[in-house]
């Protein structure tokens, strides 16, 4: 029989306040984390060729910006082997607040970077080292704050609530946007290439203190006190899920290639894409994603619900063979340069994401065992993201430079969502009942008291 506290609670089960804390910091923090992140991409994509890499020609200064928006992923798996583990070690709140004070930090030091004209090749040299601090931060903040959220939240209910994290990135993708797209509107070319593309870098100050003051409010899952309680937590958490759980962390790492490229092509390559080929003005294509990712506040938790009702593999598969096929469609519909078209490609092709996403940190994180959560998501999520965002922008860069034509980038998005479906075959599905038994078993009513 499950333990209970003095109040009759389910040993464990925290009450609506705290589930409400943990689910608005687990979204808030990885919204300020991807805000961040994205108005970086933004800028790879917009001003950094011309700030600091001006001496490039077009392709090249583009594929150096879009390098240094690679090395943010490729510093992931960094992130995943030290502040992964840390997870499973110290727990989930001390390691969310490290990630969001590093990345926090790099962010803001860009905004006062130098460009080339100032300090010369200093300037994109430091601009790496600053992304690579940022991916190392984002690499260790993904798993964390799934947990906190999922840990906190019913377990038969897991989609829907591990997708409070998955939020982060299309609202942290709306705010970078958003700012990006309110400066070039108000500012002119001269003075946005001049200073207004630092006002976004600077403003991540505030956002980030106001996610801190929401983390440091909140104590650790009931899951990792369970841990904690029986004394179960790993001695060498990498050491052990690259020997005990190599299918689970296969699974989990295709399961992510397909929806990290698909995204970069909708929220990144689009803009290049947009402008450069089909002549539409920079703020059109901004707007398309801004309406498409504010869609996607909805899509995602929508799409984490369902894959509770619904089996969670068939929903992300239908998603991912789905989200394929409309990218083709997606290159047909904008040929005509109409900007009614080109929202309703990125809309449509982010919602696909959504029910791969929404549905994708339950997925990942059910792969493995409970004490080893921490660690195997975060080395899934950033081994995946060095195959699937980092090289995408340059691959697609590349690839319609050398054909002059959007089927080789199509080709291209097929092959990782084969890659995907396979590790959906190969992944598990949900066991609420295991995390429900051990932590009635683990968390006794005297240890929930004291805590």
């Amino acid at each position: 029989m499950d333990a209970t506290t003095h109040d009759g609670r389910q040993a464990g089960r925290p009450d609506r306040k705290s589930l409400t804390k943990a689910f608005a910091a687990s979204l808030t923090g990885t919204a300020l984390e991807w805000y961040d992140f994205a108005v970086y991409s933004a800028s790879a994509a917009l001003i950094f060729p011309i700030i600091f890499f001006p001496e490039s020609d077009p392709l090249t200064g583009t594929l150096l910006a879009f390098s240094t928006y690679a090395v943010g992923y490729v510093a992931r798996p960094i992130g995943g082997f030290v502040f992964g583990r840390l997870g499973d070690v110290i727990g989930r709140k001390q390691l969310l607040v490290i990630t969001l004070l590093l990345i926090g930090v790099t962010t803001f030091l860009i905004g006062l970077l130098p460009g080339y004209a100032t300090i010369g090749v200093a300037a994109p040299i430091i601009l790496v080292l600053l992304r690579f601090a940022q991916g190392v931060a984002v690499g260790g903040e993904w798993g964390g704050a799934v947990l906190l959220s999922s840990e906190y939240g019913n377990p038969r209910r897991r989609g829907f609530w591990s997708s409070a994290a998955q939020i982060g990135p299309p609202a942290g993708n709306l705010m970078a946007n958003g700012a990006l797209a309110g400066l070039t509107f108000a500012l002119t070319e001269e003075q946005f290439e001049s200073w207004g593309w630092r006002v976004a870098f600077l403003f991540s100050a505030v956002l980030v203190g106001f996610g801190l003051w929401i983390r440091l409010k909140l104590e650790d899952t009931p899951v990792f006190k369970a841990i904690q309680e029986s004394g179960d937590r790993p001695e060498a958490p990498i050491t052990e899920v690259f020997r005990t759980q190599t299918r689970p962390l296969i699974a989990a790492i295709l399961s992510r290639i397909a929806p990290d490229v698909i995204y970069a092509l909708f929220t990144v390559f689009s803009i290049t894409y947009g402008v450069s080929k089909l002549g539409f003005v920079r703020s059109e294509v901004l707007t398309a994603i801004l309406i498409g990712s504010a869609f996607q506040l909805v899509t995602i938790p929508l799409a984490g619900a369902v894959s509770d009702l619904v089996n969670r593999r068939l929903v992300y598969a239908v998603a991912a063979v789905g989200g394929v096929v409309w990218v083709a469609v997606f290159f047909l519909l904008i040929g005509g340069s109409s900007f009614g078209m080109l929202v309703l490609g990125v809309v449509v092709g982010l919602t696909f994401h959504s029910f791969m996403y929404g549905p994708q940190a339950a997925f990942v994180t059910e792969q493995f065992s409970l004490r080893l959560r921490s660690t195997g998501a975060s080395l899934a999520y950033t081994i995946a993201g060095v195959f699937g965002g980092a090289i995408a922008p340059l691959m697609f860069t590349y690839l319609l430079d050398r054909f002059d034509s959007w089927v080789p980038v199509f080709s291209y998005i097929v092959v990782t969502g084969v890659l995907t479906v396979l590790g959906l075959i190969l992944g598990r599905g949900p066991d609420p009942a295991e995390e429900e038994q051990y932590v009635a078993r683990n968390l006794t009513p005297a240890t929930e008291s004291a805590s």
